[in-house]
């Protein structure tokens, strides 16, 4: 039998954990959410021309949700497999599956060239990328949350967290600096550069991701063959704790489609010009990644609820002021938009949930679980909001749909909050519960 690890060995391993969790989830992010910002800039007339400039870019923002769509099934497979075989294993899948996926995007024949083929394996790669990162993100968090101690799990979840702000600070950058071509060549070759340098991210990413070692909690589980069969049965045969991670991130997700990808088509539609627009989201990145690690290190001090809900009820209150603020066609102005909305509310909401999701289940189904309730979140909250929001402003003529749909994304995560226990003080190595809570802050949720 190998001697146990050392301290020094055990903290050694978890920063090289952590590390792994946020460039992959960077990589992964960084792929997926390129596609939302070109989406948003030039597919409407490559892949779906001749229609009318708003049903184009509604017509691709459907595309956009396909992979949201998506991301459900990604985390059901990769989570069976997780939770049987191991997270490790899943996690370089799911980054290869990306990766490829991505670059075949860049090299794709547009709607003049093939036809109506165009759309349809956009549509496909589309897909392939939703199953790849509904899988990565519920094994990336579980490896450093079942690395980390009992004290300071929300601190270090906080690095997989921050793999989504700094994917979007590198897709906005690559995408700011290729917008600067002229409109004719952005159109012809431009758009097709970041997602070819996902090559060189994918590589850099694999290379951290081999040097990490498997869960040790998962060790454990497999040392006992106490593994389950079949993990998403027994998580749906008590789908309370699946439910409430549904919709607690539903907040956290609609503000993020809303002030990121979304935001592009409105506020170019309104007068912005590209690099004022990707500007803004360049900033509102970087305060995220600031914002995030403060957030999930409070949420071990004070808890996940208190965090999780200022950040809801902040949304909800600043949703119109938000609005207005884009509205008023001030480049300083959006800048402060997206930053309060995206930056700061959004980042209280989303950096517990890491640690929250994989505490609300037990260690024998906690990829599936986590993985269903995170990625349900997504396609409630970022999969439909784009497309619904572009019908709405198309026929309404105005932004008002913009803010209700934020203000009330936000609202369901408060109200969810409070049918949510307080977990940050659950040990990961417990069994779960036979019962499901019938009384909000009682009893425990575990799956």
């Amino acid at each position: 039998m190998p001697p146990s690890p050392t301290a020094s060995e055990r903290t050694r391993q978890l920063r090289r954990v952590a590390l792994s969790g946020l460039l992959g989830t960077a990589v992964e992010f960084y792929d997926f959410l390129v596609y939302g910002t070109v989406a948003a800039l030039v597919f409407g007339e490559l892949f779906f021309p001749g229609a009318d400039p708003a049903v184009g870019t509604i017509a691709a923002f459907g595309t956009f949700a396909a992979g949201y769509v998506a991301r459900p099934i990604g985390g059901i497979v990769f989570g069976h497999f997780g939770d049987r075989l191991g997270r490790k294993n899943m996690l370089l899948l799911t980054m290869g599956l990306m990766g490829g996926a991505s670059f075949l995007i860049g090299l794709l024949p547009t709607y003049d060239t093939i036809g109506v083929w165009a759309p349809v394996l956009l549509i496909a790669l589309r897909v392939v990328q939703g199953i790849a990162i509904g899988g990565e993100w519920g094994g990336a968090t579980l490896m450093v949350v079942e690395h980390a101690g009992e004290r300071r799990r929300g601190l270090w979840s906080s690095f997989t967290q921050m793999g989504a702000p700094l994917g979007s600070l590198i897709s906005a950058a690559v995408v700011a600096l290729v917008s600067t071509l002229p409109k004719d060549q952005f159109a012809a070759w431009g758009w097709r550069v970041p997602f070819l340098l996902s090559v060189l991210l994918l590589g850099v990413g694999l290379f951290v991701r081999l040097k990490v070692v498997e869960s040790p909690l998962f060790a454990e589980v497999k040392k006992d063959r106490a593994e389950s069969r079949l993990p998403i049965l027994d998580v749906l045969r008590r789908p309370r704790p699946v439910l409430l991670a549904c919709c607690v991130g539903i907040g956290a997700f609609t503000a993020q489609s809303l002030l990121t990808s979304y935001l592009i088509s409105y506020a170019t539609g309104i007068g912005y010009a590209r690099p004022q627009v990707l500007t803004a989201l360049t900033v509102s990145a970087a305060v995220a990644l600031v914002v995030l690690p403060c957030a999930s290190m409070l949420s071990d001090r004070i808890g996940r609820r208190p965090v999780v809900l200022t950040g809801a009820i902040l949304s909800a209150a600043t949703a119109f002021p938000v609005l207005a603020l884009v509205d008023s066609k001030s480049s300083g102005a959006l800048i402060l938009a997206v930053v309060i909305g995206h930056g700061i509310s959004q980042s209280l909401m989303y950096g517990p949930l890491g640690a929250l999701f994989s505490e609300m289940f037990g260690t024998k189904v906690r990829y599936t679980g986590a993985s269903l309730g995170y990625q349900g979140a997504t396609l409630v909250g970022a999969g439909f909001s784009p497309m619904i929001a572009g019908s709405l402003v198309a026929s309404s003529g105005n932004g008002t749909p913009v803010a209700l749909l934020l203000c009330g994304g936000s609202l369901i995560t408060a109200l969810t909050v409070w049918f949510v226990r307080e977990t940050s003080r659950t040990s990961l190595g417990d069994d779960p519960t036979p019962e499901l809570p019938t009384t909000p802050h009682t009893e425990e949720i575990t799956a």
